[in-house]
C-alpha cells in the first residue's frame, strides 16, 4: 500500500509542476513580455551587448542549426582543454593529473551532448575546476540547447513563418530565466537536507581500526541540482545518487526524481498552450504516462519477485542486490524508471544488479527515447512519433496526412526517416562491432546474455544521451571511449538537425482548417494510436537484440 501511495503522490506532484512550469515556459518563449522581465531583462541585455547579439533578429532553420552546432563544438573544445590541462590549473587540492586524450574526448563529448556518460570516477579523476567548467557549466548549456531546439521545432510546426527564432536569444533566456533559478532553488533544498557543498580540500580521517581514510567532497549540491533539472545525469561521486553526500535522504531522493521529470513534462503542456488546445497536451501526457507506468510496474514486480533460485532456497524479500537499504525496492524501481524515461542517467541503485526484466526496462526506454525523454530532445522525439502516427493513419484513410493544419510531404518524411533510422543504427552497429572484436570483448565482466546486455546498454545509453550504465563493462578503454563518444555526438546532433529542417519546412507552409476526415490528434483514440506506433517501431528495430540479451537471460533464469 505504501508503494502504491508513493507512485500516486509522485504522478500528482509531477502533474502539478508540469502545469506551473509549462505555463511559465510558454510565457518565456512565445510572448514579447514575460514574467520577471524587470529582473531578468537587464541581465540578458548586458549579455546581448557583450556578445553582439541582435535580440530582434530571427533565424531560418539552417542558421539556427548552424549556430547551435558551432556553439556547442566550441564549448566542447574548451572543455577538452580543461580536462587535458587540469593538473596545471587552480582548484585542484587533491593534485589530480591530466585526463588521458581518449577519456577527455569521451568526457567532453558526453557532457556537451547532455549524456553525462562517465568512464571514470569523478572524485579521483577531476579537479574542482574541471568539475565546474567541464561538467557543471555544460550541464546548463547542453540542457538549454535541447530545450531551445524543441521550442524552435514547435515554432515551425505551429507557426506561419520559416523563421524559427534566434538560437542565442533562446539559449540566454533559457539559462537565465529557467535553469539558473530552478537549480539554485533545488540546490538550497539539497543543502538543507544534508548534501555537501564546499570548495575545501578532501578530508583525511582516522577510522576506528586506525586506518587513515580520505573522504572526497566538493561543490556537490550545485552539481546535483542542474544534473537533475537539466536531465544531465552523471555523478560527482562514482556511486552517483546512491552516495549519501549526493542523495542523503528520502526527501532528496524525491526531489531528484521530480527534478528529472519537471522540464520534459512541462514542455508537453507548453505545446498544448501554444496550440491553444490543452486537450492535446493531456492526450500526449496520458500516452507517455501509460508507457512510463507500464515500465515501472515491470521493473518493480520483477525486483519484488527477485531471483527464482533464491526464492526456492527460502531467501525471500525481493532482489535487494545493488540497492540502497535507505530507499528499498520501490524507490529504487521508480528512480530507475524515471532516470531512463527522462534520459538523465543518474542512478540510486546499480542497474547491473537488476533482474533481467528489471534491466530490460531502462534499456527499452532508452531505445524508445520518447517516454517523456530528456529536456527538449524528449518533446522532439514525441512530436516525431506524432508525425509518424499521423502519416501512417493518413495513408490508411487515403488522404495526404496533415498535422496542425499543415500537410506532411516528401521533405518531412525524409527528415523523419533520418531521425528514426539513426537511433537504431548507432546502437546496433557499434554493439555488433564491439562483440565481434577480441579486444572490446575483454571488457565484459559477465558471460552470455548479460554480457551482451552490458555492451548494448553502453551504446544505447550513449545514443539516447542518457549516461547510465551496466557498470560491469570496463568502458575506460581507447575503443569504448572513442566509439561511445562518437555515438553520443551522432545521437545528439543528427536528430536535432533533421528535426529542425523538418520544422523549417513546416513553418513555411500555410495552415488550413481541418475537415471532417482529417485525423484529430487531441483525442484518446489518437493517444492509443501513438502508443501502438511507438511500441511497434521499437519492437521492429530492437526486439531481436533484446531477445538475445535481457529477455533471453530472463527465460534462462525461469526455466534453467
Amino acid at each position: 500500500m505504501i508503494d502504491l501511495l508513493m507512485i500516486i503522490v509522485f504522478v500528482l506532484l509531477v502533474t502539478v509542476f508540469m502545469i506551473a512550469i509549462g505555463t511559465y515556459m510558454y510565457r518565456i518563449f512565445f510572448f514579447t513580455e514575460a514574467p520577471f522581465d524587470r529582473l531578468f531583462l537587464p541581465v540578458e541585455r548586458v549579455i546581448y551587448r557583450l556578445s553582439d547579439i541582435d535580440e530582434d533578429a530571427s533565424m531560418n532553420w539552417k542558421t539556427y542549426a548552424a549556430s547551435l552546432v558551432v556553439t556547442n563544438f566550441i564549448m566542447m573544445a574548451l572543455m577538452y582543454l580543461v580536462l587535458r590541462l587540469q593538473a596545471y590549473l587552480p582548484l585542484n587540492p587533491a593534485g589530480i593529473p591530466n585526463m588521458p586524450p581518449a577519456l577527455a574526448y569521451n568526457t567532453a563529448t558526453s557532457f556537451i551532448t547532455n549524456t553525462n556518460w562517465q568512464a571514470y570516477s569523478g572524485e579521483v579523476a577531476m579537479s574542482y575546476l574541471a568539475q565546474m567548467l567541464s561538467i557543471i557549466y555544460p550541464m546548463f548549456t547542453s540542457a538549454a540547447t535541447g530545450i531551445v531546439a524543441a521550442v524552435a521545432m514547435v515554432r515551425g510546426l505551429t507557426g506561419k513563418s520559416p523563421l524559427i527564432g534566434n538560437f542565442f536569444v533562446d539559449l540566454v533566456r533559457t539559462i537565465i530565466r529557467l535553469l539558473l533559478p530552478l537549480s539554485f532553488l533545488v540546490a538550497l533544498i539539497l543543502v538543507a537536507e544534508g548534501a555537501v557543498m564546499t570548495l575545501k580540500p578532501y578530508v583525511a580521517v582516522t577510522t576506528f581500526d586506525g586506518t587513515v581514510q580520505t573522504i572526497p567532497r566538493g561543490p556537490v549540491a550545485a552539481y546535483e541540482s542542474i544534473k537533475h533539472i537539466g536531465t544531465n545525469g552523471g555523478g560527482f561521486f562514482g556511486a552517483n545518487a546512491a552516495h549519501p553526500f549526493e542523495n542523503p535522504s528520502p526527501i532528496t531522493n524525491l526531489i531528484h526524481m521530480l527534478s528529472m521529470m519537471l522540464i520534459p513534462s512541462s514542455l508537453i503542456y507548453m505545446l498544448g498552450l501554444v496550440l491553444k488546445k490543452k486537450k492535446q497536451a493531456w492526450v500526449l501526457a496520458g500516452a507517455v504516462w501509460f508507457i512510463f507506468l507500464s515500465m515501472f510496474a515491470t521493473v518493480y514486480i520483477s525486483e519484488r519477485l527477485g531471483v527464482p533460485a533464491l526464492t526456492a532456497a527460502g531467501i525471500t524479500g525481493g532482489n535487494m542486490e545493488g540497492k540502497e537499504v535507505r530507499f528499498g525496492i520501490a524507490a529504487s524501481s521508480l528512480f530507475t524508471t524515471v532516470t531512463t524515461a527522462a534520459t538523465t542517467g543518474s542512478v540510486n541503485n546499480m542497474h547491473e544488479s537488476l533482474t533481467p526484466l528489471g534491466g530490460f526496462v531502462p534499456i527499452a526506454q532508452m531505445m524508445l527515447n520518447n517516454v517523456f525523454g530528456g529536456v527538449g530532445a524528449g518533446l522532439m522525439n514525441i512530436l516525431l512519433y506524432v508525425l509518424l502516427a499521423v502519416f501512417l493513419t493518413g495513408l490508411m484513410i487515403g488522404r495526404t496526412p496533415e498535422i496542425f493544419g499543415k500537410k506532411i510531404e516528401t521533405h518531412e518524411m525524409k527528415m523523419m526517416a533520418i531521425a528514426l533510422l539513426t537511433h537504431p543504427f548507432i546502437i546496433l552497429v557499434p554493439t555488433a562491432l564491439a562483440l565481434a572484436l577480441p579486444g572490446p570483448v575483454q571488457s565484459i565482466l559477465n558471460p552470455g546474455s548479460h554480457g551482451l546486455s552490458e555492451v548494448l546498454y553502453a551504446y544505447d545509453s550513449g545514443a539516447a544521451n542518457n549516461g547510465s550504465a551496466f557498470a560491469g563493462l570496463d568502458a575506460d578503454t581507447v575503443f569504448y571511449n572513442t566509439t561511445i563518444g562518437t555515438v553520443m555526438m551522432l545521437g545528439r546532433f543528427i536528430s536535432i538537425i533533421a528535426l529542425l529542417s523538418l520544422a523549417g519546412s513546416m513553418g513555411g507552409k500555410v495552415a488550413t482548417e481541418g475537415n471532417v476526415v482529417s485525423l484529430r490528434t487531441d483525442t484518446p483514440f489518437f493517444g492509443a494510436i501513438y502508443v501502438v506506433v511507438v511500441l511497434i517501431i521499437g519492437a521492429l528495430a530492437f526486439f531481436p537484440v533484446l531477445a538475445l540479451g535481457p529477455i533471453g537471460e530472463q527465460l534462462v533464469m525461469w526455466f534453467h
